[in-house]
């Protein structure tokens, strides 16, 4: 039998335990601490001791509902996949030199072999692996293993919390790329939560001139004005058709939210929807005909990393200011729950702590 030494190479100065903790979804709304055994990485996997995971809302849903769409947790699930770390251990065709470097971790598995992946749309390959998404386990764990690609060096001025958030910065910037935002580009932005707020910074970054955000929390409206948005609009009271605006990106889910959106939207613009909300939504079909309005969901991303990491490090967007709520491993359950607190944007769990 081979033994877990022969298929991969720890750190040279640290003994790896053989079991490690984990904060485990046993049913909707049922939270366990276990002990599980190390996992062990593939020939190109690393092994990552996980330093600082973000919450987001999927998660929370999974915790709630047990499920999302046809994703459901019929078996015990570990949440968690926005994350950082320090890669502990390589597989056997990884370079041995990539221990005890930190990292970001995109956390996804393609199978890079079909017509998607080819094409380059990896984050549409229907054999897709995704942390935190049945029966995938994710990371609110001490240790997880991911392909040494997808596991991004990055440099000491990058927060470990910034790093992990780089997931969530990921679909923002997805969203501004998908949206063809560009220098000069005028922008509405539906929902100023973590995601609104982080798109705001992203079209900021590629050069958006004029960034509407809307929402009906003023306190939120306001924190989005020091942070990315030139302008606030209180959805109960501000209307935002007419606005003729480049593109439009909802991130608040709500059918009404984005209908207004539409309307806002000049000739020829876009229309981002990033938002979870109801499966169907009537949609003002005549006006995007009319006025030729390109339509298009997000799912996920594809290739951002890279471009997030030199956009922390360069100061254009800044992560670390999301961050309201600090929880270690054993309080993962309290950390789900925190969203609903006012004034609470993200909650990061620390698996070491």
């Amino acid at each position: 039998m081979t033994t877990p030494t022969t298929r991969f190479r720890p750190h040279a100065h640290a003994k790896l335990p053989a079991t490690m903790r984990a904060s485990v979804l046993k049913s909707q709304g049922d939270m366990s601490m276990e002990t599980l055994p190390l996992p062990q990485p593939d020939a190109d996997q690393v092994l990552v001791q996980v330093a600082a995971v973000g919450v987001c809302g999927s998660d929370v849903h999974y915790y709630e509902h047990g499920r999302i769409g046809p994703y459901v947790v019929d078996h015990p699930l570990i949440l968690g996949h926005e994350l950082s770390g320090r890669i502990a251990a390589v597989g056997s065709s990884v370079d041995p030199a990539r221990i005890g470097q930190r990292v970001a971790v995109e956390p996804q598995r393609p199978c890079r072999t079909c017509k998607q992946c080819k094409a380059g749309r990896y984050n549409l390959c229907p054999d897709i692996e995704f942390y935190a998404t049945p029966p995938v386990d994710g990371a609110f764990a001490e240790y997880v293993t991911i392909q040494s690609d997808f596991a991004y060096d990055i440099p000491d001025s990058v927060s470990d919390e910034a790093a992990a958030l780089i997931e969530p910065l990921s679909v923002g910037l997805w969203a501004c790329e998908r949206a063809g935002i560009k220098p000069g580009s005028r922008v509405l932005i539906a929902g100023a939560g973590p995601i609104g707020i982080i798109a705001a910074q992203a079209a900021r970054a590629f050069g958006a001139t004029e960034i509407y955000i809307s929402d009906i929390a003023e306190d939120r409206l306001a924190f989005a004005l020091q942070h990315g948005a030139t302008r606030a609009l209180n959805a109960k009271t501000d209307s935002v058709e007419g606005l003729d605006v480049d593109a439009f990106i909802d991130a608040s889910g709500a059918p009404q939210a984005v209908r207004a959106g539409i309307k806002a939207v000049a000739p020829a613009g876009r229309v981002i929807l990033v938002g979870l909300g109801a499966d169907d939504v009537e949609l003002p079909v005549s006006y995007i005909q009319n006025r030729e309005i390109w339509l298009s969901g997000v799912f996920r991303y594809t290739n951002t990393w890279p471009l997030a990491i030199q956009l922390i490090a360069d100061g254009k967007v800044d992560l670390d200011i999301l961050v309201t709520g600090k929880f270690n491993l054993a309080q993962s359950e309290e950390a789900l729950k925190a969203g609903k607190q006012r004034g609470q944007l993200k909650a990061v769990v620390y698996p070491g702590r």
